[in-house]
C-alpha cells in the first residue's frame, strides 16, 4: 500500500531546504520498501504558487482536502509568510496531525510559526536560534535543543541551515531505510565522505 507524504507548498517557499527530501523520498533507491511512499503537495487553495528560487508550483490537492488518516506526514518549508494569517491553516492543519498522531516535520521559518502558536511550548526542539524563536513569545525556550535537527515523536523541527540533517530526520522517522544505508547516505551527503558512496553502492540497490 502506497503512503502520502504530503509537502506543503506556499509562496516564498525556501525550495533548497527540502532539495534533499523530496528526490529521496520519491526515488525508491536502497529503500528498505520501494514504492511504499508517494510525495504529494499541499496548498491552501489549488492557485499556482512561487518559491524563493523562483519555480512555480501547482499544488496536488488542498489543506481542506488533507486528513491525518491519508496521510503519513507532512512536511513544512521555511518561507516569508510564516508570521501572518496566509500561513494560519498551516499551522492548523499541524495541530490537527500532531493531535491524530501522525508526524509533522518543519524547518526554519515553518518552526517560528508553531513556536507562535504555542505549539512547541512542550515539546523539545530547534530552529534557526534560540533567539528567533524567542522573538515570537513562544513559552518553549527550556526545551530549545542547539542541534541541526531534533524529533520529538511526532515533530521534527530543523534549522534553515540544515537541509540534510531534516531529511535524514524525515528518513528515520519514515522508516525509510536500513539504518546502515541511512548512515552511508548521511556520510555522502551531509559529512562529505565519498566512502558514503561506496557504502551505498555495496547496500545491494
Amino acid at each position: 500500500m502506497t503512503e502520502t507524504v504530503h509537502v506543503a507548498v506556499y509562496d516564498t517557499l525556501a525550495d533548497w531546504e527540502i532539495g534533499y527530501v523530496t528526490p529521496h523520498i520519491a526515488d525508491p533507491e536502497w529503500q528498505r520498501n520501494p514504492g511504499r511512499y508517494r510525495v504529494r503537495t499541499v496548498g491552501a487553495t489549488t492557485e499556482p504558487v512561487t518559491t524563493k528560487g523562483g519555480l512555480r508550483i501547482l499544488p496536488d490537492t488542498v489543506l481542506a482536502d488533507v486528513t491525518p488518516e491519508d496521510s503519513a506526514m507532512l512536511i513544512l518549508a521555511g518561507n516569508d509568510i510564516w508570521p501572518t494569517d496566509a500561513y494560519t491553516p498551516f499551522v492548523d492543519k499541524t495541530r490537527q496531525f500532531l493531535d491524530a498522531g501522525v508526524p509533522v516535520a518543519a524547518i526554519c521559518g515553518a518552526t517560528g510559526a508553531l513556536a507562535a502558536a504555542g505549539l512547541l511550548d512542550e515539546r523539545p526542539h530547534t530552529s534557526n536560534a534560540r533567539e528567533f524563536l524567542q522573538s515570537v513569545g513562544y513559552g518553549g525556550a527550556d526545551l530549545y535543543r542547539d542541534e541541526p535537527a531534533v524529533t520529538d515523536g511526532d515533530l521534527i523541527t530543523a534549522s534553515g541551515i540544515a537541509p540534510v540533517d531534516f531529511a535524514r530526520a524525515i528518513f528515520a522517522r519514515l522508516d525509510m531505510y536500513e539504518p546502515r544505508v541511512l548512515d552511508a547516505w548521511y556520510a555522502l551527503y551531509g559529512e562529505r565522505d565519498p566512502r558514503g558512496y561506496y557504502d551505498l553502492m555495496a547496500s545491494g540497490s
